[in-house]
């Protein structure tokens, strides 16, 4: 959301590489209805459709 966005001056070229990228569609949230909240396990939640770009690798900023 960019609600603490900062860029550092080493990763100037990741951040060119991220805004020239297209944007995909998201990726679909199913999640199978429980009685209670505290009912839920990892297995109640599927993602289909996901489709990532690949990884932009930076150096740690120091």
């Amino acid at each position: 959301t960019g609600g603490d966005c900062h860029i550092y001056d080493n990763h100037h070229d990741q951040v060119t590489e991220q805004l020239r990228r297209d944007p995909r569609p998201y990726p679909e949230l199913v999640l199978h209805q429980r009685n209670s909240i505290f009912e839920y396990t990892y297995d109640d939640i599927e993602i289909s459709n996901y489709d990532p770009h690949p990884a932009i690798k930076a150096p740690v900023a120091v």
